[in-house]
């Protein structure tokens, strides 16, 4: 049976210019785990460590980064992971890829969801009141949960409304966490101490070096991910080809400089023990670099900027990944339908919003389940995209690349091993494997996403997907 394509007459308009573009990517890179996160990264792997860890990983990324510019560029196409891996790859390979990087950006939103009333906390101590229930030793309070269903009901209505909308509000935002940053850097590095940043590399576990570096290069993935928005939105991106590639290039460079920075700053205020008594680093270490409480508040506010930025570019991609699926007939017709005023795929919009609603309730335990589990899911992707470069360069060398990768054989191969290997960070064995918690996050999303692909499959047909992924042959 053939899927009903009324909706389809419908298209996604061009609206995003250069700034758009690059504001959607860099402020979805740097959400607010920079602000959660830089704390433990020093602590795991010491100062110099956790900078490594972060410039390391973020080589890995920019390689990666640069076979997503070039297809990107080839294909500016919806769905972006989704379009590469199938002309590549094939049917079920696509599938597996797509529906891979939508964990990932729903763990992000999610994340958001629970990171927004943890940062309430900070400026409203105490606010949390009304006794629901435990999850791993912590208690969730329901005004806690109400903070994050709200600001996920927000987020949505956002969405809902317009990529036009979301892109103004990206900008603005965006804007802010960079002014504060900028502050915040220039400041540690007139007025910290070097004697801060002992030790400078930390030992993890195993007892190794390598153990506490690697620790922090889990998380990378996870903080890192976000560039991608850029070709998933390809077809609302209003730039020559060539230039969808440049700035894909550009934002991953700048989130690398962003976390390394970041990273020396909080080090350079704060020493090893004011870091295991602190909760929330960046915002204590700004409280010293400005020498008054209202510092602290400051970085925190940015904080909430990071939230919005990532949580509103994740929206943006996960939505049009699951429309990319639905409307290849790889998820059931209803994923794919677009709004007949705003262009959005707003289905797609609301059952990831229907699903960030849920974090909250498990409390703030879930920010680490889902980066974890998340972060599995987004170098999946990332490993089926490298291998979809290096399969097309040489099954169509012809094809027209507006951006083209100098050394393609060795970039591709370099992004396939790094991909690889940060995939094996999660695995049983590793130092940072997934919990037994994290598994069972990834395993029901795999498994409700293939239940998915099965109905729309029988449904369909591969014929119908043919039908419709042929389009990325034609501009």
């Amino acid at each position: 049976m053939m899927q009903d394509t009324s909706h389809q007459t419908d298209k996604l308009v061009r609206v995003l210019a250069r700034g758009d573009v690059l504001a959607l990517a860099f402020g979805a890179m740097i959400g607010w785990g920079w602000i959660v996160l830089t704390g433990t990264a020093i602590l795991d792997a010491g100062s110099l460590g956790a900078i490594l860890a972060f410039i390391v990983g973020g080589i890995a990324v920019l390689l990666v980064g640069l076979t997503y510019a070039e297809l990107a560029a080839a294909m500016p196409k919806v769905g972006g992971e989704h379009v590469y891996s199938y002309r590549a790859l094939g049917h079920f390979a696509s599938f597996i890829c797509t529906w891979s990087i939508v964990l990932g950006y729903v763990g992000v939103v999610s994340f958001e969801a629970v990171a927004l009333p943890t940062v309430v906390e900070q400026l409203l101590p105490g606010y949390a009141v009304g006794h629901l229930w435990t999850v791993a030793g912590w208690d969730v309070k329901a005004s806690w949960v109400a903070v994050g269903v709200i600001g996920s009901l927000v987020m949505m209505v956002i969405n809902y409304l317009g990529i036009s909308t979301a892109a103004l509000i990206q900008k603005l935002v965006t804007g802010l966490i960079l002014v504060v940053g900028v502050l915040f850097i220039t400041g540690a590095l007139f007025t910290g101490d070097g004697i801060n940043m002992t030790p400078l590399f930390n030992h993890g576990a195993d007892g190794g070096l390598a153990g506490g570096i690697m620790a922090v290069m889990v998380m990378v993935p996870f903080l890192f991910v976000g560039f991608d928005v850029i070709p998933q939105a390809a077809e609302e991106i209003n730039l020559p080809f060539r230039d969808i590639g440049k700035v894909l290039i550009v934002s991953v460079m700048m989130a690398v400089a962003w976390y390394a920075l970041i990273i020396l700053g909080t080090s350079l205020m704060l020493g090893h023990d004011t870091l295991v008594e602190s909760t929330l680093s960046v915002p204590d270490a700004m409280a010293v670099v400005m020498g008054s409480p209202w510092g602290s508040k400051l970085m925190v506010l940015a904080g909430i900027a990071g939230i919005i930025t990532s949580w509103n570019a994740f929206y943006i991609g996960g939505s049009r990944a699951i429309y990319a699926l639905a409307h290849s007939g790889m998820l059931p017709a209803f994923l794919a339908k677009l709004h007949p005023t705003h262009k959005t795929p707003t289905n797609a919009i609301l059952m990831i919003g229907l699903l960030s609603m849920l974090a909250p309730l498990l409390g703030r335990p879930a920010m680490v389940w889902l980066v974890d589990a998340g972060g599995l899911g987004i170098v999946i992707a990332y490993l089926f995209v490298a291998l979809s470069f290096m399969v097309l360069r040489v099954r169509e060398p012809d094809m027209e690349r507006p951006f083209r990768v100098g050394n393609a054989k060795l970039v591709g191969s370099l992004a396939v091993a790094f991909s690889f290997i940060m995939a094996c960070l999660y695995l049983p064995g590793s130092p940072s494997a997934l919990t037994g918690t994290e598994w069972l996050i990834f395993g029901i999303w795999m498994v409700a996403g293939l239940a998915m692909y099965g109905y729309a499959l029988n449904r369909y047909g591969r014929d119908y997907s043919n039908q419709v992924m042929q389009d990325v042959y034609v501009r």
